[in-house]
């Protein structure tokens, strides 16, 4: 029998169903990223400092140029799909729905393998990580 797993996330949450026999889900894993939460000032104070432009009247960021907010989401991509591989070569699952706000669901598409990829049967762009479980339900693929 085919095992579907159905991804809910956001920048800071993630959590992940499997479908059981008779169409209900249950939770498989969760994750949380408490950085992707915190506030700009917060990520960045240690980072490097700003320097004079020639002009004197100019100042430029030394170093890295992504948000600090985006970074930490592209990074908790990057683990919920590292997650999704390990669990796709060992056969966890046959296919994969996600449900994840327009640009985390970005994000993760740049992080899937080709094979990974191949197993996305349906996408949702909605926010419903932080729902209960009986709330989620009614937002779950009822068929895949």
């Amino acid at each position: 029998m085919a095992v579907t797993w159905v991804l809910v996330a956001d920048s800071s949450r993630a959590r992940i169903f499997s479908k059981n026999g008779s169409g209900g889900y249950r939770e498989v894993a969760g994750f949380i990223h408490p950085e992707s939460r915190m506030h700009d000032q917060q990520l960045t104070s240690d980072l490097p400092g700003t320097a004079a432009g020639h002009a004197g009247s100019e100042r430029h960021a030394l170093g890295e140029k992504t948000p600090p907010k985006r970074h930490e989401a592209v990074t908790f991509s990057k683990q919920v799909t590292s997650h999704l591989e390990h669990a796709r070569t060992s056969r966890a699952f046959d296919k994969l729905a996600v449900i994840a706000p327009p640009s985390f669901l970005g994000m993760l598409r740049e992080q899937y393998s080709q094979p990974l990829a191949g197993m996305v049967k349906q996408e949702v762009t909605k926010n419903i990580v932080q729902l209960a479980p009986r709330e989620l339900m009614p937002h779950l693929p009822s068929r895949l």
